[in-house]
């Protein structure tokens, strides 16, 4: 009587008095109220698959008959184990809608599979999230393609995930999009794996010709595994792409090891996805083998790390940009520091500095000349209208897709090309960025609507607020400083192309701390110039007292030559090496950039050129002034080692060096250009973070 009345009002009935009470409750939690696996079921109720989770329950519903569909959809199964599985806003979603409310039973699939994708990508947002074929490799997450450690710059890309997708960065700059490239990860497991494989650590132990390594690397077998998820990404994937190095000690807060190993861009637009594949696995290759590089080592040996000890991580990122014919490259890109050492007016050394760029970030990193700026004063030039004009960017860095195969071997910047700024201007990418000198007033005029001189100085944007670059600048750094809780340093690019809202796009891309701020060592300015004075700079980088040198090595002013600087950076490399083998540190002075890729602004040493310096000077001559460096790999590893980095300009009253009196030391040696001299008594070196100040002197 009781089943019969059940069955009238359409409910589950259970006897009480049934010898198989409890299996019949456990079918009914199981069947009814969506508890355990998910069984689909035909229309007469005979199995046929079972979900044991999400994914197989996303898998099946793709291929199940529409008849389980409607089966499942009349009885309100699918919201029903969904809500007791937690997902209850997904299930709010779907218990609802009715099966008469579809035009069609495929239209209906298409929902509760769209309604289970949106649900994934939420969960995943601002997470890294291990690969598999049914992750959606997109923005909002970083995907790991094997175990291990990310190295410095993983963790820091998944830092910036969290930020930006978790923390809702955007909520903080409603005016701009705040996005990441799309970011996978290779953990350390597959560095291991691929040295013991392919027999490599002893190649490494008995090889030194970097060369040869490459080769044996480049020979080397992937794991199948690793392929397998390599082949999918490529062919979700059409944009170009950067694989960079991200090894356990880069961007460490003790030791970063920034700008040390390789970063290949690959145009990744060949007709063929395997040849593509092969390129990127052979980046990857590459990637793994400069921690062996001459400039490797011979950084491990500044520093005293064991090169054993490193091993390295691999980031894929898509490159930010857009095609302009045969080359692809972003609006601008730049860094940008919490911490200014180099404060001008009445800017303070926490107001931070940027550095920014037409084109790909490479050219600011390699200290090409780019436009400087705070973001807290950004309508405030640091320079004269002259120097604007003087060191105006003149060319920029650009994907080459011209060509879809690329020779690795060739070096980093086999897959890029370098362009006349002009160029630039005939892409319509330059009308934000660049003004035009007018002769009749002096002035710099914003735009290119007028004839004359191009000036990269990204005015509209910076004076005019095209886009809040300087406003997002600022806040970000801000956050990542507190949330680092020590001074940070950023990459960045923008895409100036504004959406249905209004926005620009503004892509966070690598975070690291910025080493080198310190203060806490005072220096009285009254008391500075004594007998004893050799040098002394009031724009300085370092904090705290250094003694125990007394090696100067230094460029007679009256010899430089800005066109031989080439040979300048030889000079000095061989001076190193010996300086390298006999253990002593020394004092580096010379006019212009240090470490500059332009040679005409200063003289284009590589870090290991001169990687036995304690203190560098960067001397502004009448005839030869440059602003002081920031900005570049090579910049921030002198600051990483806490090495002191001061500027000397006389014109400005910004410091003196004493040359009568270094002229009078003892000489240890001559080259063309450089002169090495040694003092009779360790020099005494102090230099004050707080206020920006340094002095060299004779011991006492």
């Amino acid at each position: 009587m009781n089943a019969r009345w059940a069955a009238e009002l359409k409910a589950s009935f259970i006897n009480k008095n049934s010898e198989t009470l409890l299996q019949d409750l456990k079918s009914f939690i199981t069947y009814y109220l969506g508890f355990g696996h998910f069984v689909y079921r035909d229309t007469r109720g005979r199995q046929i698959a079972v979900a044991k989770s999400m994914k197989e329950f996303e898998a099946f519903l793709k291929t199940v008959p529409e008849d389980s569909l409607v089966y499942h959809a009349m009885k309100n199964h699918f919201s029903l184990w969904l809500m007791a599985r937690g997902e209850v806003k997904v299930a709010k979603m779907i218990n609802p809608v009715k099966v008469s409310d579809f035009n069609s039973l495929r239209e209906m699939r298409e929902f509760l599979l769209d309604i289970i994708r949106k649900r994934r990508r939420e969960m995943n947002k601002g997470k890294v999230v291990n690969f598999d074929e049914a992750v959606m490799i997109d923005e909002s997450n970083v995907v790991s393609f094997t175990g291990g450690s990310h190295g410095g710059k993983g963790r820091g890309l998944a830092f910036v995930s969290t930020l930006i997708y978790s923390f809702e960065l955007g909520r903080l700059l409603p005016g701009i999009n705040i996005r990441t490239p799309v970011t996978a990860i290779i953990g350390t497991d597959e560095f291991d794996q691929f040295m013991e494989t392919n027999r490599l650590w002893e190649v490494v132990s008995q090889e030194k010709d970097f060369a040869v390594l490459q080769k044996h690397f480049l020979a080397g077998t992937l794991s199948d595994e690793l392929e397998h998820k390599l082949r999918i990404f490529i062919r979700l994937n059409s944009k170009p792409l950067a694989v960079r190095s991200s090894s356990l000690f880069e961007d460490s807060l003790s030791q970063p090891f920034s700008g040390i190993f390789g970063t290949y861009l690959l145009p990744n637009n060949h007709p063929d996805p395997e040849v593509r594949l092969m390129q990127l696995i052979g980046a990857i290759k590459l990637v793994f083998s400069s921690i062996y590089s001459d400039n490797s080592r011979i950084y491990f040996e500044a520093v005293n790390y064991k090169i054993e000890q490193e091993k390295m991580a691999v980031v894929i990122q898509a490159v930010v940009g857009n095609r302009y014919g045969d080359i692809f490259y972003p609006h601008l890109s730049g860094t940008a520091q919490s911490f200014n050492f180099y404060p001008v007016a009445s800017m303070t050394t926490h107001d931070g500095f940027a550095v920014a760029a037409v084109g790909l970030g490479q050219y600011v990193l390699d200290g090409e000349r780019a436009f400087r700026f705070s973001p807290v004063y950004p309508a405030l030039d640091i320079v004269s209208i002259n120097d604007i004009m003087r060191y105006s960017q003149t060319e920029f860095y650009a994907v080459n897709l011209a060509r879809s195969e690329v020779d690795l071997l060739l070096g980093e910047n086999a897959g890029l090309v370098k362009l006349d700024i002009s160029r630039a201007e005939s892409d319509g990418t330059l009308t934000h960025s660049a003004s035009v000198y007018s002769f009749d007033n002096d002035t710099l005029n914003p735009g290119l609507n007028h004839p004359g001189p191009r000036v990269v100085n990204f005015s509209n944007i910076l004076k005019y607020d095209y886009i809040p670059l300087a406003h997002t600048l600022k806040t970000v750094l801000e956050v990542v400083r507190e949330a680092f809780g020590a001074p940070v340093e950023i990459e960045y690019a923008v895409d100036l192309t504004k959406d249905e809202e209004g926005k620009a796009t503004f892509y966070l891309l690598q975070i690291k701390p910025l080493v080198g701020s310190g203060a806490g060592y005072s220096i009285d300015p009254e008391s500075v110039y004594t007998n004893e004075t050799l040098l002394v700079s009031r724009k300085s980088m370092g904090n705290g007292l250094v003694e125990g040198i007394t090696d100067i090595i230094y460029v007679e002013p009256e010899t430089f030559d800005n066109l031989k600087t080439n040979d300048m950076a030889a000079e000095i490399d061989n001076i190193n090496r010996q300086m390298m083998a006999e253990g002593r540190k020394y004092v580096l002075i010379g006019p212009g950039r240090w470490g500059t890729k332009d040679r005409f602004l200063g003289i284009p040493v590589e870090w290991p050129q001169i990687s036995n310096a304690r203190i560098i000077v960067e001397v502004s001559m009448p005839n030869f002034h440059i602003d002081a460096s920031q900005g570049s790999h090579f910049f921030h590893n002198v600051t990483s080692m806490r090495i002191g980095y001061l500027a000397v300009n006389e014109a400005t009253a910004e410091g003196v060096i004493m040359w009568d009196k270094l002229r009078q030391l003892p000489e240890a040696g001559r080259g063309t250009w450089f002169r090495h001299v040694r003092s009779p008594k360790p020099l005494v070196i102090r230099m004050d973070g707080k206020i920006g100040m340094a002095v060299i002197s004779q011991g006492e």
